[in-house]
């Protein structure tokens, strides 16, 4: 087996259906398997999938809300490929993975992922820089933003060493998940990406994005939920960074936290 794609569900019948019949169209030349962790979901998600892809995918129903990290490490055990795709169930693959495949072979490359795309086919950011005081301070600085690149568009195709991809297309190799343990199950949502990327840079792998359309997304993460992304920051901080450092760190993440939330009440009193 080649490769191992891994869709963690939660209440996605909106988009799952489509994301399933993609990675169907588009991996024609690849060996793989489709493995789905459903999170407890209550919509028709897991109707859905019986109903259309008996054959097709390897379900399996958790007992309760493992989240996106727990979710991902839990379906991971059971696959079989050489290589692992995380992959959202809101997504829908625009690209044959097979050039990322091929890119990943190098002994030196522990993770690729490929550009992503909004709803309406518009750039969105999905690859940038471990965080530092000053990106901390505005968290769009965490996000790659490169001489080379303007709205969304490279002056040239060929992949880009990052330090961080998005977990919502996050290919990898399963040795190296598998010496990980997978992503950190402190992290409910959010910044686990980030935090796995982190851990295969400290074993000298490195991690390349691919900037052509590889995938759109149809989520991301509203104002109701930027609190989740804060805590999961400062679970982070408290991760890689020691002494002084991790200090500053949270002092400019807080600092942001702070003047997000004066906004948001002076905003509502005019």
């Amino acid at each position: 087996m080649e490769l191992s794609i891994i869709i963690v569900n939660y209440n996605g019948e909106k988009f799952l259906i489509d994301c399933i019949r993609s990675i169907k169209k588009k991996c024609l030349r690849l060996n793989y398997e489709i493995i789905i962790w459903d999170n407890t979901s209550t919509d028709n998600s897991v109707n859905l999938l019986n109903t259309h892809f008996t054959d097709d995918v390897k379900l399996f129903l958790s007992k309760e809300n493992l989240g996106f990290a727990g979710g991902n490490n839990a379906a991971a055990k059971h696959a079989k490929g050489k290589y692992i795709l995380l992959l959202n169930n809101d997504t829908k693959l625009l690209i044959d993975p097979s050039c990322a495949i091929e890119l990943l072979s190098n002994e030196k490359i522990g993770i690729v992922s490929f550009k992503m795309l909004g709803t309406n086919r518009e750039y969105r950011y999905s690859t940038g820089k471990f965080p530092n005081p000053l990106r901390l301070l505005k968290l769009s600085l965490l996000f790659e933003k490169r001489d080379g690149f303007k709205n969304g568009v490279f002056k040239n195709k060929e992949p880009l060493r990052v330090d961080w991809v998005e977990g919502s297309f996050l290919l990898t190799k399963k040795e190296i998940w598998e010496n990980l343990g997978g992503l950190d199950e402190d992290f409910f949502m959010y910044a686990e990406d980030i935090d796995y990327c982190k851990r295969v840079s400290d074993l000298h792998y490195e991690t390349y994005y691919i900037p052509v359309d590889g995938y759109i997304h149809h989520g991301g993460y509203g104002s109701d939920r930027q609190h989740m992304l804060f805590n999961s920051l400062n679970l982070y901080l408290d991760k890689h960074t020691n002494g002084l450092y991790k200090y500053l760190y949270k002092l400019a993440l807080n600092i942001n936290l702070l003047v997000k939330h004066v906004k948001r009440v002076i905003k509502k009193i005019t």
